[in-house]
């Protein structure tokens, strides 16, 4: 059973978010009474009216007058019915029940009924106040309304005791009320924080989602739109060239739709399974270039690291996505320039890649988008422990550098 399946079997306090009233809440709107509010308060009416009722006899013994017997029976009445009152204004009426018990033994269950509530619904220092004007009113009712039965000394005792039962059980009510609203208000906030993690892991998985299509599809599809655009601006081209670009056009399409397919796999795959996702290492460096070859752009390639496959592999991979990108940025906005690539490093050193070309011939036009492949790059580098920077040359050129960690 959970709160919000049996609501009216819950205090009202307890159905309020908020809880019980707590120090500094004694503005905001009082919840109305539930079906077990209306139970414990008529529980609660009738409890005081029987000790008054057992009090009667008592009253009859000290051989009162009828106008005294009469004030203490409707004195006793207004107390019990003042009771229905309590949970609006708890305070006021448990202290205005314990005056009216000093005069009146009938009120005297009422009063205990009050301090209770007061204990329930109040803080330390209302309850203290509540407590000792009850306390003292006790000690005088003892004095001047005194039972023939017992001794002094004994209903002394008897008030204290009864106080301090009505004082501790309320309380006790109270700290198990704060601890559930507590509990609650855990649940919640873990619930919340959880919502968060799951959308932040999938924010983030989604970002590795576009950054590898990014990566795996943008070289391929920058190839099929250079040469596609050379078919269209040269239909008079040597059939030799045609040939050679309706076959890069052909190889690469099928690469790319290779790609997605590996891609879309990691995707449908199990949690914790890579499948057959495309994982390039500075080893596949070489292919790239050649790659790049085949496409008409004139890369050389300077790789001094003596052996490629002893670089770490996410050293290695984060290296061949930054010559990829590069390569590519070179081809949109530099087609037809030299490229040049350039890898050292050593264990220990750190791995250095730095991709140039140079300046393009005549005007480009601008590519929509621009900029964001170099965002990435950035992110990337930083994520393997690296810097990135990229820039103009003197010539007019651009070129983007990397250094990444190697450990020893």
């Amino acid at each position: 059973m959970t709160r919000t399946d049996y609501p009216w079997l819950l205090p009202s306090e307890m159905i309020d978010p908020r809880g019980p009233e707590l120090p500094g809440d004694r503005g905001r709107a009082r919840p109305r009474r539930t079906v077990r509010d209306w139970v414990i308060d008529t529980l609660m009416f009738v409890i005081a009216s029987g000790v008054g009722l057992l009090a009667v006899e008592t009253v009859q013994k000290a051989g009162n007058s009828e106008l005294v017997d009469a004030f203490d029976l409707t004195a006793g009445t207004l107390a019990c019915c003042a009771l229905w009152l309590r949970r609006r204004w708890p305070v006021e009426v448990a202290v205005a029940l314990s005056v009216l018990g000093m005069v009146a033994p009938l009120a005297g269950g009422a009063s205990l009924v009050a301090l209770f509530c007061v204990a329930v619904h109040r803080t330390y220092r209302p309850v203290l106040i509540v407590s000792l004007v009850a306390l003292v009113t006790g000690i005088a009712a003892a004095c001047l309304r005194p039972d023939p039965t017992t001794s002094f000394t004994t209903a002394l005792v008897a008030t204290v005791v009864l106080l301090l039962l009505a004082v501790g059980w309320g309380m006790l009510v109270r700290a198990r009320r704060q601890l559930v609203v507590a509990l609650r208000e855990r649940a919640v906030r873990a619930e919340a924080e959880a919502e968060l993690r799951a959308e932040q892991a999938q924010r983030l998985a989604r970002e590795a989602i576009a950054r590898e299509m990014h990566d795996v599809l943008a070289h391929r599809l920058t190839l099929l739109s250079v040469h596609a655009g050379a078919l269209e601006f040269r239909p008079d081209a040597p059939p030799p060239e045609i040939a050679r670009a309706a076959g890069v056009i052909r190889d690469s399409s099928h690469e790319a739709l290779q790609d997605l397919r590996m891609i879309i796999g990691v995707l449908r795959a199990p949690d914790g399974e890579e499948g057959e996702r495309p994982q390039p290492t500075l080893v596949t460096l070489d292919e790239l270039v050649a790659e790049s070859r085949r496409a008409g752009m004139e890369v050389d390639l300077d790789n001094r690291v003596a052996d490629p496959a002893t670089v770490p592999a996410a050293v290695g991979r984060t290296a061949y996505r930054i010559a990829q990108e590069a390569l590519t940025n070179a081809r949109k906005h530099a087609p037809g320039t030299d490229s040049t690539v350039e890898v050292s490093g050593a264990p220990g050193d750190g791995l250095t890649l730095e991709v140039r070309n140079a300046a393009p011939t005549g005007e480009v036009a601008k590519v929509p988008g621009s900029g964001q492949g170099l965002i990435g790059l950035t992110e990337r580098a930083a994520l393997a422990g690296g810097r990135f920077e990229h820039g103009p040359t003197g010539d007019g050129g651009f070129a983007v550098r990397a250094w990444l960690p190697w450990a020893a």
